[in-house]
């Protein structure tokens, strides 16, 4: 049996140049909307509602610049909620409540764009990670501080959205690329990842070999081990220590942390721990900056007990599908168009769509698998047709593979690849 390490020591820190040393971290802000947003119980009703002041106080209107009005619509009643929607997170690095802790920055960037989407049916949900360094247009933007309108742009990286208008121009920005409609944005630091990790009681994490990455301050052994505090940051800042050594292998690292937190605060009984819950809540709600569409008490019990029993094999984690050998863009990502609008065209109309392989598995990954029909009793002869007997329902075709993209599923435990380059 794989002995497990719990390690929350703290991780050293080192002087950031812009972002890159950070890129990907950000990511696991994502949990203090998925506690919000997945606890489908009465008792996150009552936390939320004991910390609904702090989540309206620390609203963003993303309205801003927009001719849309997202977001306008009323709340829902609790358990109401009808349809699927679509959540921005953002994380920048240069929170002002965190000084220069982790780093000193020049600007704000949002280095972590996670788009969750949920099904019409909410049986289904796909988080699609944006690289930072993805080359997208840039639509027209507000200020949101200044009301100075910024020009649109041809090329540049997503990561200078923020820096334009704010977070109402990010969701702009990935409106135009994704062509999803997009009201409801969350906005936080990563700060905040010590704070979530440390409030769930660490997230287990498993390594192919030994990694130790002076760089990131990160020493793990090979296995699994269960990290919290500056370690959990330490995995998800680490680039040289995990992956290929690229910013893009922060993503996978991200979707691992992510899926195994899922894993962790459906398996331990978070969710029906009034204690607990209340003190997720209540550190989401004071580190997370929430949309005004989003701030309201009924639409996110609404959300939560729409994700309630959503099974962890189709709460799918995925890329945007970017190549980094594009001579003109050296060390960006430039998006492969055609992938990402088929991805796209199917999330907004809720079709399932399966992943390759990954290379020690012979099946594809299936994101919304189909139901398959009962088996035939072993050892039981085919049977003639019967002319009298009903007629049965042809099987379901195997959705569409769509080769390039790269994921997991939340019920993925496999271990991360240690870079041994």
């Amino acid at each position: 049996m794989t002995e497990v390490q719990h390690t929350t020591g703290s991780a050293r820190h080192g002087r950031l140049k812009r972002s890159h040393a950070v890129a990907g971290i950000l990511g696991t802000v994502a949990l203090g909307l998925a506690v919000l947003l997945v606890s489908g119980a009465a008792l996150a009703a009552f936390a939320l509602w004991q910390v609904s002041s702090t989540v309206a106080a620390n609203s963003i209107d993303i309205n801003i610049g927009s001719v849309d009005g997202r977001g306008d619509d009323p709340p829902p009643g609790i358990g109401s909620y009808e349809n699927g929607f679509n959540l921005l997170i953002v994380g920048v690095d240069n929170d002002a409540a965190q000084g220069a802790t982790y780093g000193e920055r020049e600007t704000a960037l949002n280095d972590v764009n996670i788009l969750v989407h949920v099904s019409a049916d909410h049986t289904n949900a796909v988080v699609v990670s944006i690289p930072r360094d993805l080359i997208v247009a840039h639509p027209e933007c507000t200020d949101a501080g200044t009301g100075a309108v910024r020009g649109a742009l041809q090329a540049a990286p997503v990561n200078e959205a923020m820096g334009r208008g704010g977070l109402p121009c990010v969701v702009d920005t990935v409106e135009q690329l994704t062509g999803l409609d997009i009201p409801y944005a969350g906005l936080a630091s990563f700060a905040a990842v010590v704070r979530l990790s440390d409030a769930v009681g660490g997230v287990p994490v498993c390594l192919t070999e030994p990694v130790d990455d002076p760089q990131a301050g990160l020493s793990l052994p090979a296995g699994t081990s269960i990290v919290a505090g500056d370690t959990a940051l330490a995995f998800l800042r680490s680039r040289h220590g995990v992956g290929d050594g690229s910013d893009l292998s922060r993503i996978t690292s991200q979707q691992l942390y992510l899926a195994s937190l899922m894993r962790t605060v459906r398996g331990d009984d978070t969710l029906t721990d009034l204690p607990r819950l209340y003190s997720l809540a209540n550190m989401a709600a004071s580190n997370i900056h929430l949309s005004t569409s989003l701030a309201h008490t009924d639409t996110m019990v609404s959300m939560a007990l729409a994700l309630a029993d959503i099974d962890l094999d189709r709460l799918v984690f995925v890329q945007y599908p970017g190549s980094t050998e594009d001579p003109d863009y050296p060390g960006r990502v430039v998006p492969m168009r055609d992938l990402a609008a088929t991805m796209f065209a199917k999330i907004a109309a809720d079709e399932p769509f399966s992943l390759a392989p990954a290379p020690a598995t012979d099946e594809p990954l299936v994101v919304w698998p189909p139901a398959e029909d009962p088996e035939a009793p072993a050892g039981a002869d085919p049977a003639e047709p019967d002319a009298a007997a009903p007629t049965t329902t042809p099987a379901t075709p195997a959705p569409e593979r769509l080769d390039g993209l790269t994921g997991r599923t939340a019920a993925d435990d496999s271990c991360a690849q240690v870079n041994t380059g």
